[in-house]
């Protein structure tokens, strides 16, 4: 295998974590845990899932950001990004959904 090819495989792999890192970084900065959202969806959902929208905006920036300062790798920053947020959204919608279908007690007192 040539030098190149080498290289190439491992950036690669390089690229497409530190994409899906940023991701998973910048939805967690701006909500709280999937677990969090389950817990107290009964009287939090709506802001909770608000601010895995406005993460995922965020992510979607910096990803874009990576990809065209660094089109060598656009492709894997991409696919990294979108497997992370695709992943990441899928649990905070299942968390949502659970919390609202099971209810359970809430971490927080409200008052």
């Amino acid at each position: 295998m040539a030098i190149e090819k080498l290289a190439r495989k491992a950036g690669s792999g390089v690229a497409i974590l530190v994409s899906a890192g940023i991701v998973y970084e910048i939805i967690a900065a701006a909500c709280s845990s999937p677990q969090t959202t389950e817990i107290n969806a009964f009287a939090r959902a709506d802001t909770l899932m608000k601010w895995v929208y406005i993460g995922e905006v965020q992510a979607a920036l910096f990803v874009g950001l990576a990809a065209y300062f660094d089109p060598h790798f656009a492709k894997e920053y991409i696919i990294g990004g979108v497997l992370a947020g695709g992943i990441m959204h899928t649990c905070y919608v299942h968390a949502k959904v659970a919390g609202l279908a099971n209810g359970g007690p809430p971490s927080e007192v409200y008052g």
